[in-house]
């Protein structure tokens, strides 16, 4: 089925923020990990699994509409120094996903591609719920102080 050329593009060129996400998610899980913070580290970890459906889902819709995923692309992959940094990163590109999602779900409205809005509304919301948790992390590292939210990130693991 021949899709918007437009819409293929706002399509590839989310394709390239998943696959940017799922780069800087799994640097910053395994980072997690290295420093011991273990439930940080599959929170995190379970998030670029996301990242990974999204982008294979994008490319289903891409191929599905006779256009050519662009697989080759990424933006610049921010990586924190520091978990708050990591958060912070990881939060300020998942509010310019939603926003991109959003402007991608109005594009699609008017090339009138509901199957397009569909997945990209599902994503939208898995998105959103990054932006929550990110919050959510923030506001326990504010409200906690750092060390104690490091300590409730670790596992104690036998060797």
């Amino acid at each position: 089925m021949k899709g918007s050329k437009k819409l293929l593009l706002v399509l590839n060129s989310l394709l390239a923020d998943e696959l940017t996400a799922i780069n800087q998610y799994m640097v910053h899980s395994e980072i997690c990990e290295n420093w011991g913070y273990n439930k940080l580290h599959m929170a995190i970890r379970k998030q670029a699994m996301d990242e990974m459906h999204h982008a294979e889902w994008l490319i289903e819709r891409i191929i599905f509409l006779d256009g050519a995923p662009t697989v080759s692309k990424l933006n610049i992959i921010k990586i924190g120094k520091t978990v708050s940094e990591m958060i912070s990163n990881d939060d300020k590109d998942e509010l310019e996903a939603v926003h991109a999602y959003n402007e991608a779900i109005k594009l699609a409205r008017e090339v009138d591609d509901q199957g397009s809005v569909d997945l990209l509304t599902k994503i939208l919301k898995m998105e959103e719920g990054h932006v929550d948790w990110a919050e959510i992390q923030q506001a326990q590292i504010e409200q906690m102080g750092m060390e104690n939210y490091l300590v409730n990130q670790t596992e104690t693991q036998v060797a």
